[in-house]
């Protein structure tokens, strides 16, 4: 069969060697499969299945250093999952039997118990007696924190395989985002990292086990593994099994491209999600150990595991080159590849860094080909260029905006809270603390946006509601303008770690004594919102305020090094600068008790929330465009980040940006209407909590609408506001260089702009 495009040129910077007991695991492999009853009989494989496909020859590539039983325990994982795969492949994708796989999911979980004292049900199939096994097997070397998370990607594994059988019954094509989220779980990856932890004898230590640095690696390693793995199995899974869950397909869809140019995007995807590993390793683990007060040896652990990593992305791909599995006509001369020379990784530096030099595995177009070039484009924005006026799309946005009756009083309420808070006049001894004046407040309309936000809200509430907004800005511009110029880090990790001591969750009124602006009006904010909440609501409530301090320290450490962010990781983080978890929250706040939780943490909320969330924080990087890129010399704005990945013009940039914000909107509207109601069967929901679900819908459509109305409404991102409105971008222009660079003239369409970025090479 001809094959659809021809492979790209990867990016595999670091040397695959190969695990020495290779035919020990191969051996094992063959005897355990057949004693969990996955061969001959079970109807998805026999024998010559299982030795086509080489589980044991993927896992001696990935795992290249353990012994041999634990190389042999690791591969049973993997035919394990593998096998599970075609077997769901089999009974339900085929079938489309939504309620049979329903019920076959939910018994898995009981075979993962956190005491094995507690035991395993009778297994009714060869996936549920090889998950006891291998749990009985694996678990008594690991840690309860490992077998929590472990368990839980291996649960997401599982469970997510619903969301790609839901969308084969609606023959629909998910958008980039959405789908490198769920590829995330159903995918596995984050599975085999928790393997990682096991074979490399370099379990992560609970400190820092759920740490930005760590989910980075942990996601950028995972959708490494995923769009390579896309690139190989595209014949297979989408012309062969009629597969909509493909990131080829996915982008071919997306851009309105052919399948080699799709194939080409996903291949620069996978190299900038390489790239955003090696970043994270370099510029923030060694903070990371410092700051939670790692010993030698948890360090070491962790570097460790993050060498576990590299070996499994080089050795996965060298698998895929092989196995008879996938799509790999002519990608290799044949034969199995000897371990790599002298045998050792070298230190872990050297590993990141590419390997040692000298080995014939050293990949030089990882130095000198596409790859260098997108690295480069990376860190060599010019910042200050002249951009012009934002230009805007036409948004699709179908929700109307009401408004508060409320508001013409909270605008005079919030101008006269920030006069007390201090928000208005500069910080006594802090040089470029005078961000805002009162005009500037007043231009910047935050009951505006409120009322929008909570049309139904009265005075005090819709008070509180604007002067979160207040508080949540000014920390964004005060930021950047006290910190982020003067290169004072240190100064804005102190004032990061303070603000959390104002968030006091046992006694909401027994913060310390607020020493500047920012601090005061947090602990009056926090009194006034949390006194009210149960504990655990409290919890989870300035857990999303952490989240969004965190961010604005994570901008200020990438505007340091000059790094444009990977498209992945911007979009990820957009969510915590723009502060959509805390005013989503906000919108929670009336929903008491009748919802249960897990709801709020089912797949279905979380993706409705999130596609939401994207589509507001693009509405606001879109306005914010001048502002932020000629005015402020800010990396941090989704267009830019899209110009700098398909390496095109501002007007293409912005095409791609309204193709996504679209998708993202497609995408809520059809979670409501397809995936809601069936949410609601899965946990059998009661005619009151459906009714404060279908009221929390309204609340996300207003605010969607109310992002929307107040960007048009505020003074501040029109070009003829920004050097009146705010003393800070006063100061910018009077101090920036001022460059000169065109607004761009080229195709605005998805298929001229794909045309033209992808011939650039």
């Amino acid at each position: 069969m001809t094959q659809p495009f021809v492979l790209p040129d990867f990016y595999v910077p670091y040397p695959a060697r190969l695990n020495p007991h290779l035919e020990e695991a191969r051996a094992h492999a063959r005897e355990w499969a057949d004693e969990m009853g996955m061969l001959e009989g079970s109807g998805v494989w026999d024998l010559a299945d299982l030795e086509a496909h080489d589980y044991a020859l993927l896992c001696a590539y990935t795992h290249p250093d353990c012994d041999g039983p634990a190389l042999s325990l690791v591969t049973d994982w993997y035919v394990w999952v593998f096998f599970f795969d075609d077997h769901f492949l089999e009974l339900f994708k085929r079938t489309q039997d939504r309620e049979g796989a329903k019920a076959y999911l939910e018994r898995l979980p009981a075979f993962m118990p956190m005491d094995l004292a507690d035991g395993f049900p009778e297994p009714r199939n060869p996936v549920e007696a090889g998950l006891a096994d291998l749990w009985a097997r694996t678990v008594p070397a690991m840690s309860e924190d490992w077998r929590r998370r472990f368990a839980l990607s291996t649960e997401n594994l599982l469970n997510e395989s619903m969301w790609e059988l839901s969308n084969i019954n609606a023959g629909r094509v998910s958008n980039p985002l959405e789908y490198i989220e769920m590829r995330r779980k159903v995918g596995g990856a984050p599975w085999s990292a928790g393997l990682i932890e096991y074979a490399a004898q370099a379990e992560v230590p609970e400190a820092v086990a759920y740490s930005r640095p760590l989910r980075v690696l942990t996601d950028a390693f995972s959708d490494g593994v995923h769009l390579r793995n896309d690139l190989f199995s595209y014949q297979r899974e989408v012309e062969e099994e009629g597969e909509l869950s493909n990131g080829v397909l996915v982008l071919e869809r997306f851009l309105e491209c052919t399948t080699q140019e799709a194939a080409e995007a996903v291949n620069d995807l996978l190299t900038s999600r390489l790239q955003q590993f090696e970043n994270t390793a370099l510029t923030e683990l060694g903070p990371l150990f410092a700051d939670k007060g790692l010993n030698p040896a948890e360090s070491a652990s962790v570097l460790a595991y993050v060498k576990g990593l590299q070996d499994w992305q080089s050795g996965g791909h060298e698998w895929h080159m092989r196995s008879s599995r996938y799509m790999n006509e002519g990608a290799v001369d044949g034969g199995e590849a000897p371990p790599t020379p002298g045998g050792s990784p070298g230190a872990l530096a050297a590993a990141l860094l590419g390997g040692t030099l000298g080995t014939s595995a050293l990949d030089v177009h990882a130095f000198f080909g596409r790859p260098a070039r997108q690295r480069a484009r990376s860190f060599s924005h010019v910042p200050y260029q002249r951009t012009g006026a934002s230009l805007l799309p036409d948004f699709k946005l179908p929700f109307p905006t009401r408004l508060s009756p409320a508001m013409e009083q909270s605008r005079v309420d919030t101008v006269e809270w920030a006069h007390r808070m201090g928000l208005l006049v500069p910080q006594p001894g802090v040089p470029g603390s005078d961000v805002w004046d009162e005009e500037a407040l007043a231009g910047y309309d935050f009951p505006l946006c409120a009322a929008g936000l909570h049309p139904e809200a009265d005075l005090e509430e819709l008070d509180l509601a604007s002067q979160w907004l207040t508080w949540g800005t000014y920390g964004d511009d005060y930021y950047p303008a006290v910190f982020g110029r003067t290169r004072n880090f240190a100064g804005a990790k102190v004032c990061t770690d303070r603000l959390r001591d104002f968030m006091p969750v046992e006694q909401p009124s027994a913060g310390p004594v607020p020493t500047s602006a920012l601090e005061r009006s947090l602990a009056d904010l926090w009194v006034r919102t949390a006194s009210a909440m149960p504990e655990k609501a409290r919890r989870e409530f300035r857990k999303t305020i952490e989240v969004m301090l965190d961010s604005w320290v994570w901008e200020l450490d990438n505007q340091a090094i000059g790094r444009i962010p990977d498209p992945i990781d911007y979009m990820e983080m957009r969510r915590a600068t723009f502060g959509s978890d805390l005013t989503m929250s906000l919108c929670r706040l009336r929903h008491g008790n009748i919802v249960p939780e897990e709801v709020y943490r089912s797949g279905t909320v979380q993706a409705m929330e999130k596609a939401v969330s994207d589509y507001g924080a693009l509405i606001n990087d879109v306005f914010s465009y001048q502002k932020e890129v000629e005015f402020e010399g800010e990396i941090h704005n989704a267009v830019l980040v899209t110009q700098n990945f398909f390496d095109c013009d501002y007007p293409t940039g912005l095409a791609y940006v309204d193709a996504l914000m679209n998708a993202r909107l497609e995408q809520f509207q059809h979670i409501v209407a397809h995936e809601l109601p069936v949410l609601y069967e899965d946990f059998q929901l009661d005619a009151a909590a459906r009714k404060v679900l279908d009221g929390y819908v309204r609340q996300l459509e207003n605010w969607l609408s109310a992002i929307l109305t107040w960007h048009r409404g505020c003074v501040r991102y029109k070009e003829e506001d920004l050097s009146h409105h705010s003393p800070g971008v006063r100061r910018v222009i009077e101090a920036a260089p001022r460059g000169i660079g065109p607004n761009g003239l080229g195709p605005s369409t998805l298929g001229t702009a794909a045309a033209r970025v992808f011939a650039g090479g």
